[in-house]
C-alpha cells in the first residue's frame, strides 16, 4: 500500500490557518471565569488560592479553567514547593482580554 504525502501548504492556506488559530484562541477565552483568570494574571503570576479569592469562585472551578488555558498554551505553570504558580505565556492575550473588558464597559 502506498501512502500519498500530504500536499504542501499553499500561500492561500496561510490566512485560513491564522484565522483558525485566532478562532481557537477566542474559544479558549470564551468564559467569564477564564477571562477573569487572564485579567488577574495580567498583574503577575498567582497561586490557585489567590485566583480563587480574587474571582470568588471555587478552587475546583478555577483548576478546571486553568487546565483549559494551559492546554491552549495561554497559561504556564511553575511548581514552587508544594504549590503551582500560574502566569501568562505572553502579554498579547492580556491585551486582548483587557481591551475586551474595557470595550464592554463603555
Amino acid at each position: 500500500m502506498t501512502t500519498v504525502p500530504p500536499s504542501p501548504a499553499t500561500p492561500a492556506d496561510e490566512p485560513i490557518r491564522a484565522l483558525q488559530a485566532a478562532s481557537d484562541l477566542l474559544k479558549a477565552l470564551a468564559s467569564p471565569v477564564r477571562l477573569g483568570i487572564v485579567r488577574e494574571l495580567s498583574e503577575g503570576e498567582k497561586y490557585v488560592h489567590e485566583l480563587v479569592a480574587a474571582l470568588g469562585v471555587s478552587q475546583p472551578l478555577v483548576s478546571q479553567h486553568l487546565r483549559i488555558l494551559r492546554a491552549s498554551r495561554i497559561v504556564t505553570a511553575h511548581r514552587q514547593a508544594r504549590e503551582i504558580r500560574y502566569g501568562l505565556t505572553d502579554d498579547h492575550v492580556a491585551h486582548i482580554v483587557l481591551d475586551a473588558i474595557r470595550h464592554a464597559q463603555e
